[in-house]
């Protein structure tokens, strides 16, 4: 048995969710924050049979698109904010980043 996290983009949650289920798998939401745009994540938790990985995995990839997206930064800290002009920057954002964890036991009470 394996255990597949992804780390998703709020905004891929719902369709990510529903072609779980469509697909008869059941799974865990987290809502998280990432340290890099400091803007939320959905954590998604799937136990599955080993041969199931691959489907789980192109159901991920096929639902959690990655795309571009302007940001302004954040102001720097301990400098002078007075003359700090936040010029907005596109960063690529969405997509999953993903992790399968062996699982030595499973128990549904």
């Amino acid at each position: 048995m394996k255990l597949v996290m992804a780390v998703i983009q709020d905004s891929d949650s719902s369709k990510l969710l529903n072609a779980l289920v469509e697909r008869g798998f059941r799974s865990t939401k987290l809502s998280s924050t990432g340290g890099f745009l400091k803007s939320g994540n959905t954590t998604i938790m799937i136990g599955t049979d080993d041969h199931k990985v691959d489907e789980v995995l192109d159901i991920i990839k096929g639902q959690c698109e990655n795309r571009r997206q302007m940001i302004s930064p954040v102001a720097p800290m301990g400098g002078n904010a007075d003359s700090y002009i936040p010029y907005p920057v596109e960063v690529e954002v969405g997509g999953a980043t993903v992790f399968v964890l062996p699982v030595d036991q499973f128990h549904q009470f």
